[in-house]
């Protein structure tokens, strides 16, 4: 699956195409398809933080869509925006998923451009590959409430409302936290250096 780099942010014209796609597909399913092509890989992305491997995570996306297309006739389009209604579909899945098998996603989910190595010699590739693997350990060793909350952020690329949205928690309890996590993970990371 080619990894592509998704805007954050909608335009006002983005906005009214979806509204529209979300109003054809709720009078016919088969117009649904436009919605998962804009969201499909946001969501897989997402899954793949949290499930150990490609093909149970396509699995998952394409039965959080499922689920999203059977529950789309309830869904209101002012209560709360359509992606963060996708993703709480998304995280109650996975987090059914990991009461039944409980895996640690690897770090190897999150797209490479996240942390590309294009253009460097071979030690700087090498001193890159060991600091990605320390903060993999790191990782590993967070809560998965914590792991949850930066996988929506930087994995998924959600704004903080959309994450409070998604968890169910206050917008400054979320910044809060991932403030926390990330000065956390920065010193456990200098103490290594």
């Amino acid at each position: 699956m080619e990894l592509v780099s998704l805007p954050l942010q909608q335009t006002k014209a983005e906005e009214g195409d979806e509204a529209q796609w979300i109003a054809a597909a709720q009078a016919d399913p088969a117009a649904f398809e436009p919605l998962y092509l804009r969201y499909h890989l946001r969501i897989y992305h997402y899954l793949r933080t949290r499930i150990n491997n490609d093909d149970d995570a396509a699995d998952l996306t394409h039965q959080v869509f499922y689920q999203a297309l059977k529950a789309l006739p309830r869904y209101k389009q002012r209560q709360v925006p359509f992606i963060v209604w996708l993703y709480r579909i998304a995280h109650h899945a996975a987090v059914n998923v990991s009461t039944r098998t409980p895996h640690l996603a690897s770090w190897d989910a999150l797209p490479e451009t996240m942390y590309p190595l294009t253009g460097r010699n071979v030690e700087e590739q090498v001193l890159h590959t060991e600091a990605l693997e320390d903060l993999r350990l790191y990782l590993q060793q967070l809560d998965p409430s914590k792991r949850e909350l930066l996988a929506l952020r930087f994995g998924s690329g959600l704004t903080i409302p959309e994450i409070a949205a998604v968890v169910g928690k206050s917008q400054n309890a979320i910044k809060k936290q991932l403030s926390r996590i990330i000065k956390s993970l920065k010193e456990q990371y200098s103490h290594e250096q």
